[in-house]
């Protein structure tokens, strides 16, 4: 049995309201289910479900930039308020939480030592600053904001790195896709064989990085830190 309840997202003033089955909502939210029209209970627009008023396309298109029914969907269900259970939210809270989390580990360092940041360290940041998650925004959408509130606590910032790798030439063809992986940018063959690398990715990805290239050379790979 369907559980059917109002989605609702205002923008300059105008509302636009869709009826909606909350659980296959939460599905598309949530990532689990891609297409946005079958979460639908009615393919309508409304200004107001409860009377049966339906938005204007003109004021859909100026909201949108577009009539397209999936196209609108999508935006209400990804920027507006879904009614959603507390088991729900709390759910997509905590996947939220970690994909901040994570972000933030891959590519934040210390800027005192250029270290990578500890995931758990974020984490007792985060509780420290009471760091509140919005289960609807982009988890990336949330970073700049969170980072600003953390950096009180905890010397941070985004930064990138860029190492120089020498692999042995009978190595060289394993480990390629490893340096494809972690941004390579540059490479030249030097005169005993050896392939001389220059690769570039998010900083606190380097202990991640390293195990790799070690894992593809068997630990014969030199590295040195250029920027």
């Amino acid at each position: 049995m369907s559980k059917s309840v109002i989605a609702k997202y205002t923008i300059n003033k105008e509302t636009f309201e869709i009826l909606i089955d909350s659980e296959l909502a939460y599905e598309y939210i949530t990532g689990k289910r891609s297409d946005p029209l079958s979460v639908l209970e009615a393919d309508d627009i409304f200004k107001d479900v409860g009377k049966g008023e339906r938005q204007s396309e003109d004021k859909v298109r100026k909201a949108f930039g577009t009539t397209d029914l999936a196209t609108v969907v999508g935006t209400i269900l990804k920027k507006g308020n879904v009614p959603i259970t507390t088991e729900q939210r709390n759910k997509l809270i905590e996947e939220k939480r970690k994909q901040v989390i994570d972000t933030i580990a891959r590519n934040a360092i210390d800027p005192r030592t250029s270290a990578p940041m500890p995931i758990t360290r974020i984490e007792n940041a985060m509780r420290e600053a009471r760091i509140t998650i919005d289960p609807f925004k982009n988890a990336n959408e949330q970073i700049e904001d969170i980072l600003e509130k953390l950096s009180p606590i905890i010397p941070i910032k985004f930064a990138l790195v860029k190492i120089e790798v020498v692999i042995p030439a009978e190595l060289s063809n394993r480990s390629y896709s490893v340096l494809k992986k972690y941004g390579l940018k540059s490479e030249k063959w030097l005169s005993n064989g050896n392939l001389d690398a220059t690769v570039e990715f998010p900083a606190g990805m380097q202990a991640e990085f390293y195990n790799a290239i070690n894992n593809a050379t068997q630990g014969r790979a030199t590295t040195r830190i250029i920027a």
